[in-house]
């Protein structure tokens, strides 16, 4: 009876042990994915007062990680140059208010589709200009460098030969152009419709004076090759839409 006590307490024991071991190496082998971001994209992704990366489209991947077990970092990454350090493997995926562009689908792949935007023109507060002022040519226009609102600007108004590429003025970051306006050194600003609705919120003296209607999603893009690193952000994406916390995070930053 002794001996069989003792088997019992041993392989309790053995048992413990393979069980703690288990759960320490599925610990290690957690997968980390560097996430892209533009750090001065308000309300999606931008760095707090402490430094840390912030935004709505953080806490959604942040979400998304302990949801489908993996862990992230978010990388700020000039945007001009985010695709290429895609490519380059400098990082994982950019989930940082991207619009999925058939020029952006020639390289990299896109999740399903998260949030829609269109444009938005903004002038001074005490601007007399409209939209159709605003963009015939005499004035000048910013927006932020390597975004689809500078390209839908050079598509339509500098390709054209309505406005002189002189008076199209690219920024690092669309609160740059938005300070530019403020201080008279530009007539208009163009970006996607939620960050001028944000600037707005935030107190900055401009406003809203034309919607241009491009339908635009925004989409999770990650390497081509990398299908399944797709799956699970599309899984992700549908559990986060499901839950409550998805309500939650669009009432934090897309209200008041």
């Amino acid at each position: 009876m002794r001996n069989k006590k003792v088997l019992i307490t041993v392989l309790l024991s053995l048992l413990i042990m393979f069980s703690l071991s288990s759960m320490s190496l599925l610990a290690q082998e957690k997968k980390v994915y560097i996430n892209g971001i533009d750090a001065d994209y308000p309300p999606f992704a931008y760095i707090d007062e402490k430094g840390n990366p912030a935004g709505f489209d953080v806490e959604c991947l942040n979400w998304i990680a302990q949801e489908m077990g993996f862990e992230v970092k978010h990388q700020p990454t000039a945007w001009d140059g985010i695709i290429s350090s895609l490519l380059a493997k400098k990082i994982d995926m950019v989930y940082s208010g991207m619009s999925i562009t058939p020029e952006r689908l020639e390289v990299v792949d896109f999740s399903i589709p998260y949030w829609e935007i269109n444009q938005a023109l903004c002038v001074r507060e005490d601007s007399d200009l409209n939209i159709i002022a605003a963009l015939c040519g005499e004035h000048t226009v910013g927006t932020q460098r390597g975004c689809t609102a500078a390209e839908w600007i050079e598509e339509h108004l500098v390709k054209t030969g309505i406005l002189p590429k002189d008076n199209l003025k690219l920024y690092e970051g669309f609160s740059l152009a938005v300070k530019d306006l403020v201080n008279g050194r530009i007539d208009s600003a163009m970006m996607d419709d939620v960050m001028v609705e944000d600037a707005i919120r935030k107190g900055q003296p401009v406003k809203i004076v034309g919607i241009i209607k491009t339908g635009e999603e925004y989409g999770i893009a990650v390497r081509k090759e990398d299908q399944e690193l797709k799956a699970i952000l599309n899984e992700g994406i549908t559990r986060l839409k499901k839950s409550d916390k998805w309500d939650e995070l669009i009432i934090k930053y897309f209200s008041g």
